[in-house]
């Protein structure tokens, strides 16, 4: 897993790249933890900007979540989803050929970052994910209230997550997603 600095080299490159789309590709993984397979077939639809929440469909295991994004974040999420339906796009992330992107592309995007930061080994999307979890915990952030975005389920722990919800676990998260390192 990369350190604290790691990530802010990293994404200090990605900056630097002035690459817009990179850049949200990064974030949207980053803040919300979604697996690759879930991110690309994000759709527009699928934002609740006013709520600061992304609805995952059909995740890991065929399952529905949904997934907090920062109350920072929803200005420039909201642009770019403005600007997509501009463009008749119907997936958060699109190619020029009105395509969504791959798995593959996205660890492309990644790969190139990590080869231009200098880092010994390569940010995967799941190394992104990782980050962010092990983050909230090192905040204090409960496991019970990690779960329902994660999408991980354990026979031990879903009796305890299952009586939780989803605005205990979004006030828990916004109280700490502004000390985040990016």
């Amino acid at each position: 897993m990369p350190t604290e600095d790691e990530i802010k080299n990293y994404y200090k490159v990605v900056w630097n790249s002035k690459n817009f789309q990179d850049m949200l590709i990064i974030k949207v993984l980053i803040y919300t933890g979604v697996r690759v397979s879930e991110l690309v077939n994000i759709k527009i639809s699928d934002i609740d900007l006013l709520n600061c929440q992304i609805k995952i469909n059909q995740g890991k295991g065929n399952k529905d979540r949904v997934v907090p994004f920062p109350e920072g974040f929803k200005e420039v999420l909201g642009i770019h989803c403005n600007n997509n339906l501009k463009n008749n796009a119907t997936y958060l992330f699109e190619s020029s050929w009105k395509k969504k992107y791959t798995d593959r592309g996205i660890r492309k995007i990644l790969e190139k970052y990590s080869v231009q930061a200098g880092l010994k080994t390569m940010i995967s999307p799941h190394k992104l994910r990782h980050f962010l979890f092990t983050w909230l915990k090192k905040q204090g952030i409960d496991d019970a209230l990690i779960q329902p975005y994660s999408g991980h389920e354990s026979r031990k722990t879903l009796e305890i997550y299952s009586k939780l919800s989803i605005t205990e676990a979004q006030e828990a998260y916004n109280e700490v997603i502004n000390e985040f390192p990016i």
